[in-house]
Parts: structure tokens; C-alpha cells; sequence
């Protein structure tokens, strides 16, 4: 090839220069151009939401330019002729236009409703993801922070969004959002004259919950985002166990060119997905629903996913409350709200800030993990998030019980006390069922470590039994397996004196030592037996578990 050939052309070298010797950038760009990322299909979950909250911004912009932020009353003369002359405000008329006559604003309501739904719904696999696999730990803890504080932005950009169109539904929403907001001790009263502009429903809130909607919280999510993906390209990706996979080094593509294109790729399969699901799949139709009176509720109203579980909190609380100095009118707590709307959403979000640091106390781990975890080779977290998704979706599935009930033709108090049950054993069954599972699983990593995999070859031996002969894993699984660590676990035994380590006297001491040697350790040690490297090794049919024998032809 010649010189020429080889040469870049002048219109890319041109510019290029021009810019290098006035920001010298080649080496910043040299060097993270070919910054290594792994490949695991779990590493998409968290691009989704990212892919996604674009989309919010793209399609959110467009609607900005034809809605009208205000409650002010007109009667309705669009095109949608059974509403023609009905009073409504001006947001919702304007909602009603954009759907109606605004060329391909259905389209983008729709998307910008399935993006912030698949938005909420991607954070929350990859929240899950972070958490199941160990992600979370040094030093990617504030990260781990940034990615709570993301998720509930989220759904307070949600519940914002969703309460814009003025509708019945969305209003019904408001209502509840209003009841909440009332009943906070102290603050209350002040904070929803403040969201409302005084008594309910006031005459201000849309305009300020669309300033919310469309400046303050999408800043801040940008914001954070921005942090979120600074911080992870500092602190390099984490990666699944493997050959030639440790702390020390990153095994994958290059950002450029494969990652670039495999990301770009993705971006555009989910720009398909959603716009594929605005056009072929309805959600939120306003029209049928009418607009907001504060007087009217619609049958069978449920909010989306994302804020059912604080629904079906509400709707399984029993009617407590509590009165101050004994009289209703000296101060009332109302309890059926108050926990409700405080307690699932705090055990859930402030577990998931805490989590690092308190596993952190438990076991004592200082190291920094870039190496992620197999959920079944830490079985007391995985056992806890299993726990805490049961927990959530028992919530989010009563916040459906007047539908269940009507559907299935149960009482609906029955699925009301029901759900008050299973509030607090559902949570308890899911961890025992998840730690044997994870128990079980390492079990068979064990056995397959130990004896091999089932190669279909059936002998029969010289006395007339029959064994099916194994062969070792394949190398790329083996290595996968043999990246499990034993859990860390604090020193808690005593010196020659008879004390205990510092740190681990007294009865916090104590209880910690207790908790770390329930949550650390190794439970299920692999073991290589008498190794695998020959065809000779075998298991019988039908023999037990730890029955393992050896033939000579």
C-alpha cells in the first residue's frame, strides 16, 4: 500500500491539528478512545434507562411548545366532539389539542409516556443488577448513592408528568398526592398550600408542577447522570467472573470503535421499542377520562407501575390514627396515611443507601471489588434483595385489589386482610426459599467442579452397572465458577488472653461478630475431589449426591 493510501485525508488531519494545538486534546482522546469496556448483556440494563431519559428530553421538548400550563377554565372546541362545550382547563384542552390536532403529537405523548415508564423501569433492573452482583462496593459506593438519589427523582418526575393533563385519572393522583401532603405533622399544611396555591385544588398547581416537571428536576437529573458517568468511566466498569478476569485489569472492546457502535446500535433498537409501542399500544388515553373535578373519581383507577406500591400501602393500612392530648381537636396524626406514605418508600430507598456501608460493618471488607459477584455465591444478599422485591411486589399488586377482587369474584375484604398478612410473611418465605436455592446452586457448581458434566455416553461395567461418564466443564465456565470469593468475614475469635478483638467488645461488638459470621464465610467450598481430567470419572445413575466412584479398563 502506498504512502498515499496509508496517509489520512487532508480534510480530517486539517481540523484535527487545528484543534490539538489549541486545545490539545489528541491524547486525552487517544487515550479514552481506547478505554476498555467488558461485554456482559447485563451491562445494557442500566444503557436502557439512559437511552431512555433521552428520548424524555427529545419528545418532552416538543411538547413543551403547544401545552399550556394553566387551570383557568374555558369550554373545550377542539376536535374531539364529545367534549365539544364542556368546561376545562387550559392544560387539558391543550393536552386534548396536542392528541387531536397537532401533527404527530399523539405519537410523541406516547412516547414520552412509554420512555418514562421503560426510564423508571430500566434504574430499577439496573439498581438490581448493581445490587445482586456487588457492584455497589469500594469505590463505587457513591455512585451506588447517586444511582438512589436518580431512582427517586424519578418517580417524583413521574408523579409531576403524570398530573400535568389535568384529567380525571391524573387527578385522582392528585388528590391522594394532596391527602399525603396534609397529613405531615407540622409541614403539612404549609407545603401543600404551597403546591397548591392554597385550598385544594387551587388554581396553581399545574403551572408549578410544570415548572418542577420541566426545569428543576430534569436539571438535577441531568446533573446527577452527568456524575453517575464520570464516576464510572474514572472508576473503570466492573466485570463478571472469567478467564483472566481480576481486580487488576479489565478484559473486553475498546470505546471505539466496538463499543461506540454497539451502543449507538442500542440506542436506536430502544428508540424502536418505544416508538413502536406509542404507535401500536395505547396508554393513557385523556379523552375517555374526561377532565378533572375534584368531586368525581373514576372506577377501577390505578397509577403507574411505578407508584402502585405506595397505592396498595394505602389501600391495606388499616384506619389508624392518633389524637393528641386525647381530642380530635388538640392534633391528629392520621396514621392510615402517614405510614403508608412514609414507611414503604423510606424501608426501601434508605435500605438501598445504607446497604454498602452497613454490609461494609458487617464483614469488615475494605478491599475495592472491581470483580462482580454471582448472585448464588453471596446468598444472604441476594436472600435480602429477593426479600425486599417480594415485599414491593406484594404492595404494587394490592394497590390492584378492587380490580383482582372483581375479576376473580373474592371479597374485597378478604384480599384486604389478605395483603396484610402477606406483608410480613411473603418477605419472610421469599428469603428462606431464596438462601436454599443459592445454597443449592453452589451446590451444583461444586459437583460440576468436582465430577464434571453429564457427557450423554452411557457405559456398562464388566458386573453389569450402568454409569454415564463425565467430562470436565468447558474452560470458559470452569473460570466463570472458580471466581467465587468466600465472604468476608471479621476475626472474631479471642487471643491467648481471652479477649476479643477490639471493636468487637461489648454487646454492639458482640452482635456484630454474630452478624458476620451468619452473613460471611464460605458456605458451599468448591472442591476438586480427585479431579475431573479423565474419562474414567463417573457418576452412577441414580447414586446420591457425594457418591463418586473411579473405573479402570
Amino acid at each position: 500500500m502506498s504512502d498515499e493510501l496509508k496517509a489520512a485525508p487532508k480534510a480530517i488531519t486539517g481540523p484535527s491539528n487545528f484543534l490539538d494545538e489549541r486545545l490539545g486534546g489528541a491524547n486525552f482522546l487517544k487515550r479514552n478512545l481506547r478505554k476498555v469496556f467488558p461485554d456482559h448483556w447485563s451491562f445494557l440494563l442500566g444503557e436502557i434507562a439512559l437511552y431512555s431519559f433521552i428520548i424524555l428530553l427529545l419528545t418532552g421538548t416538543f411538547l413543551t411548545f403547544w401545552f399550556k400550563p394553566s387551570m383557568a377554565e374555558i369550554a373545550y372546541d377542539g376536535s374531539y366532539a364529545p367534549l365539544k362545550g364542556v368546561m376545562m382547563s387550559q392544560a387539558y384542552a391543550s393536552s386534548l389539542e396536542i392528541s387531536f390536532d397537532v401533527r404527530g403529537g399523539l405519537l410523541m405523548r406516547q412516547m414520552h409516556h412509554w420512555a418514562a415508564l421503560l426510564f423508571v423501569a430500566g434504574m430499577m433492573v439496573h439498581a438490581l443488577r448493581v445490587f445482586f452482583t456487588g457492584a455497589y462496593r469500594k469505590p463505587r459506593e457513591i455512585n451506588w448513592i447517586i444511582g438512589v438519589l436518580l431512582l427517586t427523582l424519578a418517580l417524583a418526575e413521574g408523579l409531576t408528568g403524570y398530573s400535568l393533563p389535568d384529567d380525571l385519572l391524573s387527578g385522582a393522583g392528585l388528590r391522594i398526592t394532596e391527602g399525603v401532603a396534609i397529613s405531615l405533622p407540622l409541614v403539612g399544611t404549609y407545603l401543600t398550600f404551597f403546591l397548591f396555591g392554597g385550598e385544594y385544588p387551587g388554581e396553581d398547581v399545574i403551572s408549578r408542577f410544570y415548572s418542577l416537571h420541566i426545569l428543576l428536576i430534569p436539571g438535577i437529573l441531568l446533573a446527577l447522570i452527568s456524575a453517575h458517568m464520570v464516576l464510572m468511566w474514572v472508576q473503570k466498569h466492573t466485570q463478571m467472573p472469567g478467564k483472566g478476569r481480576d481486580n487488576h485489569n479489565v478484559v473486553g472492546a475498546p470505546f471505539y470503535p466496538a463499543f461506540m457502535a454497539k451502543a449507538g446500535a442500542y440506542f436506536l433498537f430502544t428508540l424502536a421499542v418505544i416508538t413502536g409501542l406509542a404507535t401500536f399500544t395505547q396508554i393513557n388515553p385523556i379523552w375517555l377520562f374526561g377532565p378533572y373535578t375534584p368531586a368525581d373519581v373514576s372506577a377501577g383507577s390505578q397509577p403507574d407501575f411505578y407508584m402502585g406500591f405506595l397505592e396498595g400501602a394505602l389501600r391495606i393500612m388499616p384506619a389508624w390514627e392518633i389524637n393528641l392530648f386525647g381530642t380530635a381537636h388538640a392534633g391528629t396524626l392520621p396514621l392510615s396515611v402517614i405510614i403508608p406514605a412514609l414507611v414503604p418508600m423510606g424501608i426501601i430507598m434508605t435500605g438501598l443507601a445504607l446497604y454498602p456501608f452497613l454490609e461494609r460493618w458487617v464483614t469488615g471488607d475494605n478491599r475495592e471489588h472491581h470483580v462482580a459477584d454471582r448472585p448464588r455465591n453471596n446468598p444472604h444478599r441476594t436472600s435480602i434483595g429477593i426479600s425486599a422485591m417480594t415485599f414491593y411486589g406484594v404492595l404494587w399488586l394490592l394497590g390492584a385489589n378492587d380490580e383482582i377482587s372483581a375479576f376473580f369474584h373474592v371479597s374485597l375484604n378478604h384480599t384486604t386482610y389478605a395483603g396484610r398478612v402477606l406483608i410480613f410473611v411473603a418477605p419472610a418465605l421469599a428469603y428462606l426459599i431464596t438462601y436454599r436455592m443459592c445454597l443449592g446452586l453452589q451446590r451444583s457448581d461444586q459437583a460440576i467442579i468436582s465430577h464434571g458434566v453429564e457427557s450423554g455416553v452411557i457405559k456398562r461395567l464388566p458386573h453389569g452397572e450402568f454409569i454415564e461418564v463425565h467430562t470436565p466443564p468447558a474452560e470458559d465456565i470452569e473460570a466463570h465458577m472458580r471466581g467465587k470469593r468466600p465472604v468476608p468475614m471479621l476475626p472474631v475469635a479471642e487471643d491467648s488472653a481471652g479477649i476479643p478483638p477490639k471493636g468487637m467488645r461489648g454487646p454492639l461488638g458482640k452482635l456484630r461478630g454474630r452478624m458476620s459470621k451468619a452473613y460471611g464465610g464460605e458456605k458451599i467450598p468448591l472442591d476438586d475431589g480427585h479431579g475431573h481430567g479423565h474419562e474414567d470419572e463417573h457418576a452412577a445413575i441414580g447414586a446420591g449426591e457425594n457418591d463418586e466412584r473411579s473405573i479402570s479398563h
